[in-house]
């Protein structure tokens, strides 16, 4: 293993540049890949990352989530001690790095979560050449090859269509998805307002802030519940089968989710209309990703560690799965605050 980085209780650290990258626990210099909540943690004294995910982190725990902070453009090449850092897009939500680190000799790829499906509300990812590519596997099973979400989308407005009368609550994580959502459905057509939950408004807000268009959105207060009979409205996946959720005329419960190819999943959340729309490469996608890197070594994060590895292996890469403790698919939180 190499001495560039290497796992800790922490993370991954770098001895040489002192900072650990997606640390699970505070600790002096941290460089983030992106700002869900199972990478950004607030409590780091030093903070290193994309001005839009140093933004998403300052609305999620305030100002003060660390002591100083410095924000790094895409292509901007950083040194920390003796180590250059350099962030690239990882597509996964606006502001999403990968992080690539070089001392001169070996050059490792940290991609934290990521994903190779259009989206118009972030930066495309970009395949970068390393010696080693550490990537997530939140869907590294064959099961898992999402479909165009266009073609979900699509779901969702025949549904609508179909049933007028009925409103559709359309469960979506606050980061990254909602917004997303939002954004295809705009693109499929639909110009009338789209409503949400609360704890998706502050992190909506400073999309279009940002510059991403997504058009009417208004806030569903309780007065506007029983009224909203044929219309689109974006919550937390736990609000769907949560008290806030009744008083919606004969609601579509639906939820936007890589895991909706589960159908048990969608059962256990009572789920009438899975829609499979996820921010996360699926196994097609890592698979020709890991290719694209031309790594001569992959290392796996978290989610299904051991195959991936395995099919790495098979192509004769060396592999290893590390089965790092912290992080996962956030949506499973299912957590109604923004």
């Amino acid at each position: 293993m190499t001495t560039l980085l290497t796992p800790t209780r922490e993370g991954l650290y770098c001895p040489a540049g002192g900072f650990y990258i997606d640390p699970v626990r505070p600790v002096d210099r941290a460089l983030i890949t992106h700002g869900h909540s199972d990478h950004a943690r607030a409590g780091h004294r030093a903070v290193l990352a994309t001005r839009d995910t140093l933004a998403i982190m300052a609305l999620r725990y305030g100002e003060n989530f660390c002591e100083s902070a410095q924000a790094v453009a895409y292509g901007e090449s950083v040194n920390v001690n003796s180590v250059e850092a350099t962030f690239h897009p990882a597509g996964h939500v606006l502001g999403s790095a990968q992080i690539c680190v070089w001392d001169g000799k070996r050059r490792i790829v940290v991609s934290g979560d990521y994903k190779r499906a259009e989206d118009p509300t972030c930066a495309p990812f970009e395949p970068i050449r390393c010696d080693v590519f550490i990537s997530e596997a939140t869907f590294g099973l064959p099961v898992f090859r999402h479909p165009d979400a266009r073609r979900e989308v699509g779901k969702l407005l025949a549904s609508l269509a179909l049933f007028p009368e009925r409103a559709h609550l359309v469960g979506a994580y606050s980061l990254g998805k909602a917004q997303r959502m939002i954004a295809l459905i705009r693109q499929a057509g639909y110009d009338r307002p789209i409503w949400i939950h609360g704890a998706l408004e502050k992190i909506t807000e400073y999309y279009q802030q940002a510059g991403i268009e997504l058009g009417d959105i208004r806030k569903v207060t309780a007065q506007d519940r029983p009224n909203l009979a044929g219309e689109i409205i974006l919550c937390p996946p736990s609000s769907i089968q949560d008290v806030w959720s009744r008083k919606f005329p004969d609601p579509v419960a639906a939820f936007a989710s890589g895991w909706m190819r589960v159908r048990a999943r969608a059962r256990q959340r009572g789920v009438e209309l899975p829609l499979i729309v996820s921010d996360h490469a699926d196994w097609d996608d890592l698979r020709a990703t890991i290719r694209e890197t031309q790594c001569e070594e992959l290392w796996v994060t978290h989610g299904e560690a051991d195959a991936l590895a395995h099919w790495a292996a098979t192509i004769g890469l060396k592999a290893m799965p590390l089965h790092l403790v912290g992080y996962g698919d956030e949506e499973e939180a299912s957590e109604a605050a923004a």
